[in-house]
């Protein structure tokens, strides 16, 4: 008996020295120190954020356990949390609420994920926050008022991301930076606070002028722990750093042509020619009658050559021609004026339109490659006999309208952007050969998203949401895009696997090293949902594939 009590005394004193460490998650490990009770997992699979974490730790560190997203109120119920380190998972969704209930976090480490986009207003939760590490994520975009909800910061670094072009505003409605001017030469009234900017892909146009400027000037309390930015374009900047470079304000285009009024015999070639000159470069366009063409472009710093090859020409090609220009300041175009002059006018007229020969082929594949902060960028391969001959067709407008805009494009270009795409909308976009009409397997649908909140305008980007069996899955932070082939009558299968897909706790093929970068894994390519009765024998890229990309956090 005395042995026994003795047992029960000793277990009594280790619970009263270390209160809760049995109360620890499987597969972690928890400690306590003067910072108070941690919580250590690395290289566990967690999958997910547990929701069983106790609530009094004040230090949290979750390293490579492919976490994939941050859902609201994470770690709501843990109000004394002031660590959170997140180093090294999957993370590609942040939701706009998932730092709520952590007024007294200081340091927030989310080194090493995948997240293209951060919803900068979560930081509203967080008034106490001094160190913010973001390196090694895929960020491209910092909006305008990102900084507004960070004011106690000490530590800010986006280092190693997708940046390209940063606005000076960003750091001017930066509260701290605001107060360091308020107190300038006053020592001692405003911290220090370091700056990680390096390793960007900086796109040094006239768009990024004020923020070159500004890092040109920046002096304490913000000092920037790589002052050696450099740009990796264009191609006449590229390698160069910010200080030996001058960048020019932004000009709207303007339009010119040597000859507006071409007179060709019937059956020769036709060249037309227009020059622009605009700060950034513009994107141009051809229209003739109500086709939209996109010519040959040649560009030298900000000179930028279209020229539209029509070859032998026919009476139906005769006409006027408007070259037409834009950028995000303004627009501008020049008209030439084809006439053909035909010994025989009643040589048979062509249509107007590049026509397809019974015996032309090709396989097309089509994906949305880019989301831009303006829309879409689409791209597409073809396998065909004459690829230097070979005319598309785009079918683009709303899913439920019959009239659709008709785009033709020139042979050796693979590639178009759709602008101004407006949100909660359901687009279809087609890519045929010539005059084909579109076949289910060459088109995409997908449903744009709505905005936010006026607090984050400044930020806002199309992002596009699900749309799998006909089925709408509440992830407005990516962007998802299937083929018209895509079945609808698999709905509870979509349902079953996108849950199964959250909940996956199994082991990511290969392994990984921890603390470092060189297993980081790309984002993997995801497959739509298929009933087995379906009878797509022959898949296609297209349909198996959608990309994920975008600002947004509001589920």
């Amino acid at each position: 008996m005395d042995v026994l009590y003795v047992a029960l005394g000793i277990s009594l004193v280790f619970d009263i020295i270390t209160p809760g460490l049995s109360n620890c998650l499987l597969g972690c490990s928890c400690t306590n120190d003067n910072l108070g009770r941690s919580l250590l997992c690395m290289e566990t699979s967690m999958g997910h954020i547990p929701e069983d974490i106790p609530n009094d730790f004040t230090k949290i560190r979750i390293e490579n356990c492919h976490l994939t997203e941050l859902p609201q109120g994470s770690f709501f119920q843990i109000n004394s949390l002031e660590f959170l380190w997140l180093n090294f998972n999957q993370i590609t969704l942040m939701n706009i609420k998932s730092l709520q209930g952590l007024a007294n976090l200081t340091e927030l480490r989310l080194q090493g994920n995948k997240l293209t986009s951060i919803p900068w207003a979560a930081f509203q939760d967080t008034p106490k926050l001094k160190v913010l590490d973001l390196k090694h994520n895929l960020l491209d975009v910092l909006p305008e008022h990102a900084l507004r909800h960070l004011p106690s910061l000490t530590y800010l670094d986006l280092s190693f991301n997708h940046l390209t072009i940063i606005s000076k505003e960003v750091f001017i409605h930066w509260p701290l930076y605001q107060a360091a001017e308020k107190s300038w030469g006053k020592e001692g009234l405003v911290s220090n606070v370091i700056l990680a900017l390096h390793d960007n892909p900086w796109l040094c146009d006239c768009r990024l002028k004020g923020f070159v400027e500004f890092i040109r000037e920046v002096s304490p309390p913000i000092i920037l722990m790589n002052s050696y930015l450099m740009c990796s374009g264009p191609a006449s900047k590229a390698d160069k750093f910010f200080h030996e470079i001058q960048l020019k304000t932004c000009m709207k285009p303007v339009a010119s042509a040597q000859e507006t009024n071409i007179n060709l015999p019937l059956r020769a070639n036709a060249t037309l020619t227009c020059v622009v000159k605009a700060r950034p470069i513009p994107t141009i366009q051809w229209r003739y009658i109500l086709k939209i063409i996109r010519g040959l472009t040649q560009i030298d710093e900000e000179t930028i050559t279209s020229r539209l090859v029509i070859s032998s020409v026919h009476l139906a090609d005769q006409g006027l021609y408007t070259c037409m220009a834009n950028n995000f300041i303004g627009n501008t175009s020049v008209n030439i004026s084809l006439n053909i002059d035909s010994p025989n006018s009643s040589a048979p007229l062509r249509s107007p339109e590049p026509m397809l020969s019974s015996d032309d082929s090709g396989h097309i594949d089509i994906r949305i490659a880019k989301q831009t902060v303006y829309g879409i960028t689409l791209e597409w391969q073809i396998v065909t006999d004459n690829p230097a001959e070979t005319w598309f067709t785009i079918h683009f407008g709303k899913y439920d309208s019959h009239k659709k805009e008709i785009i033709y494009i020139g042979p050796g270009i693979n590639s178009y952007s759709v602008n101004n795409l407006l949100p909660v909308t359901k687009y279809k976009v087609c890519i045929t050969l010539k005059n084909h009409p579109p076949g289910e397997d060459q088109c995409i649908v997908f449903v744009t998203g709505s905005d936010i909140s006026e607090l984050e305008q400044r930020e806002r980007l199309i992002h596009i949401i699900v749309i799998v069996c006909a089925m709408l899955l509440a992830v407005p932070a990516g962007m998802y895009a299937c083929t018209t082939e895509a079945r609808f009558n698999c709905v509870d299968r979509c349902v079953d696997l996108w849950r199964k897909r959250r909940m996956h706790k199994e082991n990511v093929e290969g392994t990984e090293r921890q603390h470092t970068f060189d297993s980081l894994q790309a984002a993997s390519d995801e497959a739509l949902c298929r009933d087995s009765k379906d009878k797509p024998a022959k898949r296609r890229k297209s349909e198996d594939r959608f990309i994920m990309k975008n600002d947004r956090m509001n589920v």
